[in-house]
């Protein structure tokens, strides 16, 4: 049995934060070629060397001249200058001749052979840029904890600063800690589809984020699960050139978890878990004087930890600022639950729904590392709450700026594989359109339909008549004007493992003994599908191994039974292909896009209609399998 600890105590983000700021810098300062400099953050702040412009330069193409000496000329009385002595041609950007004051622009001078008539007097340095127009010698150009961008370096390069004094890179070390872990590129694909290696990444995660902020990361070897080689390890890294070290999974409580009892053994034990979620299991110490952070395995975990802790560590050393994100009000499509005791980070999609912003939670698994690449923005939800209601607006963090989700149609419903296909395509057609989706069921999208909190819903809810959607419509969406669209027709059937080892060959199957199934969540169509052949049958729900374990997609289905956590589960044919599992067909179904009336002429909703319509996506939809697409595109049934 193995051994369990606890957590000391739970601290709050904050206190842990602040534990970790008050390790003190040890970047020094550095001067570095300005054409290095790029990504560096000032040390000290940067003084001009140099004035700009450091002389009086033309700002036009045309004649040099002393401004007095133009004076009183008009078209009536022009006055005519000799080049050479009265008039000089500059060129722009040139210094102008001692004695000289404005310049006259070349359109406006009538030119002879050695003279130049002017018809119009200029005033003192008109068309001159003056000596430290732009900077004066002495002048802060930038302060100190400027991050050296490519604009940064041209204003540096105008003022003469041409060896900036920045902080020393801080330099990190992380050690990936787990017997089961393997580095990317080292697994063998039939020891990771069996799971005895899992792939390491959160060292590439956490490099790129160090390496935003103007650090160095170095990998070392993963640490495999024992106590003396993580303390021989760590105490490595704290003797060595590094300013952070980072160590990676075990920072938890179970019984192969030695991060916090190493902190402990070799130096000082300061946060054993954090009030967050996910990123609870974060340790803190300090080790040979330097800080020792302590990573959660999950890589939604670790990130988050790190954004907590490891990034304001880095940006604090170098005199930075921690900035805040910019915020917007958004409207949740439903209520959104929480673990009291706990700030809850949950990354969500956005969509503009008529005047609201939508937001829609995506996966809050601490390993669905799928929510980090594909979030919009971010919703805290306080430690003090159990969750935040769908009747009140939300303040979300935007980690995409907001003109880039304007384009985005929200559709809310039934998950089907064909909608990745037209989000692809709406992408080609307008890089600023989109399809975001959320896969709540058909039940579900009819009912945000209902909130107004969707442009329109995927569905496939078989009525008593046989007939697919409408009855369902006119059940949830009373008053409601929508404009049913058919999207494609396809094939339902049995999912099970290559070669039909368990010779399952109907539903009346699935009641074999020994036969375990994965199901639909509540509210699908496909879950009312088997209930409505399960009753045609008359086989009683409670004698189905497995019947109320539920996956929200095709996929997951396919996924659970290629997995070998079940031998069936109903889905499309698209799904059993992509994952290589054999199927047994049961029929056909309509599969809708229920749009609301009032978005049909919106030009989101006009490309959608459009692309579903055209002869790429019939093709690719087609090419899944499973799929009847004669229809696609067409207004089938219409209620207001």
């Amino acid at each position: 049995m193995r051994e369990r600890k606890v957590y000391l105590k739970l601290t709050p983000i904050e206190e842990a934060l602040a534990k970790i700021l008050a390790f003190p810098s040890p970047l020094t300062a550095e001067s570095v070629p300005l054409v290095e400099a790029h990504g560096r953050v000032l040390a000290e702040a940067a003084v001009a060397e140099l004035s700009s412009p450091a002389f009086a330069g033309a700002a036009m193409d045309g004649a040099a001249v002393k401004a007095e000496s133009t004076y009183g000329a008009s078209t009536a009385r022009p006055k005519t200058l000799k080049v050479g002595s009265e008039a000089f041609w500059v060129n722009t950007g040139e210094a102008i001749p001692e004695g000289t004051d404005a310049v006259v622009m070349v359109e406006n001078l009538q030119v002879g052979p050695e003279t130049v008539t002017i018809e119009e007097a200029v005033f003192p340095w008109r068309n001159v840029r003056k000596i430290g127009e732009d900077l004066v010698a002495t002048e802060v150009v930038l302060p100190r904890g400027t991050t050296i961008g490519p604009y940064e370096i041209g204003a540096l390069a105008a003022a003469g600063v041409l060896r900036p004094k920045v902080f020393r890179a801080p330099k990190v070390v992380f050690l990936p800690t787990g017997s089961e872990m393997a580095h990317l590129g080292s697994i063998a694909p039939s020891d990771l589809k069996a799971g005895r290696k899992l792939p390491e990444f959160n060292s590439l995660i956490v490099k790129s984020l160090v390496e935003r902020l103007g650090g160095h990361l170095t990998v070392w070897p993963i640490v495999p699960d024992d106590r003396e080689k993580l303390a021989q390890a760590l105490t490595a890294a704290v003797e060595g050139p590094f300013d952070l070290a980072i160590v990676c999974a075990g920072s938890s409580a179970g019984g192969r978890d030695y991060t916090a009892e190493t902190l402990e053994r070799l130096g000082e034990l300061l946060v054993h878990g954090i009030k967050a979620m996910p990123g609870k299991p974060t340790t803190l110490g300090r080790v040979g004087g330097k800080p020792v952070l302590g990573l959660p395995g999950y890589p939604v975990s670790a990130t988050v930890a790190f954004e907590l802790l490891g990034q304001p560590l880095l940006r604090h050393w170098q005199g930075q600022s921690q900035p805040q994100r910019p915020k917007a009000e958004a409207r949740l499509f439903q209520d959104l639950p929480s673990r009291p005791g706990l700030e809850e980070f949950v990354r969500v999609k956005l969509g503009r729904v008529g005047e609201n912003l939508v937001a829609v939670p995506l996966p809050r698994g601490a390993g669905t590392v799928s929510s980090l690449a594909r979030a919009d923005g971010l919703i805290r939800i306080p430690a003090s709450v159990e969750g935040l209601s769908a009747e009140r607006p939300v303040q979300v963090e935007l980690i995409r700026a907001l003109e880039d989700v304007e384009g985005s149609v929200m559709a809310i419903g039934s998950h089907d594989n064909a909608l990745a296909i037209i989000d692809g395509l709406l992408r080609e057609k307008d890089p600023r359109l989109s399809l975001t989706s959320a896969h709540v069921g058909s039940l579900g999208g009819l009912l945000a339909l209902a909130k107004g909190a969707a442009h329109l819903a995927g569905c496939h809810l078989l009525g008593s008549g046989g007939v697919y959607n409408q009855e369902a419509i006119l059940k949830y969406l009373p008053n409601v004007p929508v404009r049913a669209v058919r999207l494609v027709e396809r094939e339902q059937g049995l999912m099970v493992q290559k070669g039909n080892p368990l010779g399952i060959e109907s539903l009346a199957d699935l009641t074999k003994p020994g036969t375990t199934m994965v199901n639909r969540q509540r509210g699908s169509g496909t879950r009312a599908l088997l209930d409505f052949e399960l009753d045609r049958l008359g086989l009683d729900p409670s004698d189905l191994r497995g019947y109320q374990d539920e996956e929200c997609t095709h996929l997951n289905v396919a996924a659970a039974v290629a997995g070998g956590r079940a031998d069936v589960g109903l889905g499309v044919l698209a799904a059993a292909r992509a994952l290589g599992l054999d199927f047994i067909p049961i029929g056909w179904e309509d599969y809708d896009l229920v749009v609301l009336a009032r978005f049909m002429e919106d030009q989101r909703i006009k490309a959608l209609l459009e692309t579903i319509r055209g002869p790429r996506f019939k093709e690719r939809a087609l090419a899944l399998g499973g799929y009847g697409v004669s229809r696609a595109g067409e207004v089938v049934f219409s209620v207001g």
